[in-house]
């Protein structure tokens, strides 16, 4: 299994991701956008994981020279065609929205920190969340939310945004929340973006201790186990394809 990355900014990165990687023996490749990386012209990989950053889907090249929406949503729609699975995290979510056609939105309220997320009835009743209970706490970075078509499913919801899980098929899924942060990883989001005037008129931020001593541990393995069964759907969507080919 080829996993590929596609990093926004070097404070967001796949945190607890990594572990999930090594832990399971798979390739691991990257795009670092901000370093000026190219994005992938060989789709030589089995999943995609867009992830976060402080843009937009509408953000032009002229406020960040290093990030091309349109070159990503191109990107995505390739990975769609081609049949990989795919994860997008926060602005990786919208992107992925956007290439099938479901604008973003902004989210009701901005939302930073660890709160909980609640399964739908449709999240409830899923098998790649059969883990979760109808609870869970986990992590948050946004102003906006993915846009949903009629056939998207919408999987968990937060009081503050009602599109924090969504499934766009069995192979493409947007993750609003970020249940790969670290306290690591945490550390070097704050240290890059957090600001602490939120506190007076933001319900749903929490202050900066909470954010730097919050245990990520629970929801990192949600993340995991939930990806296993990804991989496991990708496998047997490729073994089906393989079995169509030889019938043929």
């Amino acid at each position: 299994m080829h996993v590929h990355f596609i990093i926004h900014e070097s404070y967001e990165g796949p945190g607890a991701l990594t572990r999930w990687i090594s832990g399971r023996g798979f390739k691991q490749t990257c795009t670092r956008l901000y370093l000026g990386d190219a994005l992938p012209s060989q789709l030589d990989f089995d999943l995609l994981i867009i992830l976060g950053g402080p843009q937009s889907p509408l953000t032009r090249v002229q406020e960040c020279a290093h990030f091309s929406a349109q070159n990503e949503i191109k990107l995505i729609g390739q990975c769609i065609e081609a049949g990989k699975a795919m994860l997008g995290v926060c602005l990786g979510a919208q992107l992925i929205g956007e290439a099938l056609g479901a604008k973003f939105e902004p989210s009701p309220s901005t939302e930073i920190g660890y709160f909980p997320i609640m399964l739908t009835d449709k999240g409830l009743s899923h098998s790649k969340l059969r883990h979760f209970k109808h609870q869970e706490l986990v992590g948050h970075w946004h102003n906006d939310m993915p846009g949903i078509l009629p056939s998207t499913k919408v999987l968990a919801s937060s009081a503050a945004c009602p599109r924090q899980i969504v499934e766009y098929s069995e192979l493409i899924y947007g993750f609003q929340c970020h249940l790969e942060f670290t306290k690591e990883s945490m550390r070097e989001l704050v240290k890059a973006g957090f600001d602490a005037s939120l506190l007076a008129s933001e319900p749903w931020v929490q202050n900066q201790e909470t954010l730097l001593e919050t245990d990520t541990r629970v929801m990192n393995e949600l993340l995991f186990v939930f990806l296993d069964s990804l991989v496991e759907s990708y496998k047997k969507s490729q073994a089906d394809e393989n079995m169509i080919v030889i019938s043929n």
